[in-house]
């Protein structure tokens, strides 16, 4: 098999597994590829196999490209799928990932919650809100029956804009720390 052939054989290879990305970023990888490979051949008269056995199997590098495009992608963006997307694919990789994945779980649920609970409150005010008795909380949210008459709610109808601005800041909060740890998470790859 000649060299040009074996060449072939990894981008065509490459260039199947890397199939969700556009066909622009597809053909600037395999091309940039393709020159590395033969670079490689040339400056440090290795040969062909041995170039192409330090990149590894064409889908582990193709893995890793999808995964760089997504993590640039997701560090970005403002769209909670994307950036837990992203966040998934981080988690597979490490602890810090994993970290990462369910503290935005937790943030975009926390958020999320508070939001509705705003708005469900003008809708079943005896049952949403933060109520107190005998200095101790009772209950807060919905879901929840009235409390018994000795507890008393502290927001009232205050808690309507109050849940909606911490559901609001929690939710943007934990989108520009996901997107702050994406960026962190590709520094480092690309210093790797």
């Amino acid at each position: 098999m000649t060299t040009e052939t074996q060449i072939d054989n990894y981008l065509t290879a490459l260039r199947l597994h890397l199939g969700p990305l556009t066909i622009a970023e597809r053909e600037e990888i395999v091309l940039e590829i393709g020159a590395h490979i033969r670079d490689s051949a040339e400056q440090t008269g290795a040969s062909i196999e041995t170039v192409l056995a330090r990149l590894g199997p064409a889908e582990e590098l193709a893995a890793q490209y999808r995964d760089g495009l997504l993590i640039r992608q997701a560090s970005r963006s403002l769209s909670p799928l994307v950036l837990l997307r992203a966040t998934l694919r981080l988690a597979t990789k490490g602890l810090s990932g994993i970290v990462v994945f369910f503290l935005a779980i937790f943030g975009y649920l926390m958020g999320g919650g508070l939001v509705l609970t705003g708005l469900i409150k003008p809708i079943f005010p005896a049952n949403t809100g933060v109520w107190f008795n005998d200095d101790q909380l009772v209950s807060s949210g919905t879901l929840f029956p009235a409390p018994a008459p000795p507890a008393h709610e502290i927001l009232g109808m205050w808690y309507i804009p109050i849940a909606l601005m911490l559901g609001s800041l929690t939710l943007l909060l934990t989108t520009f720390l996901i997107r702050r740890s994406l960026r962190i998470s590709q520094q480092l790859q690309s210093k790797l």
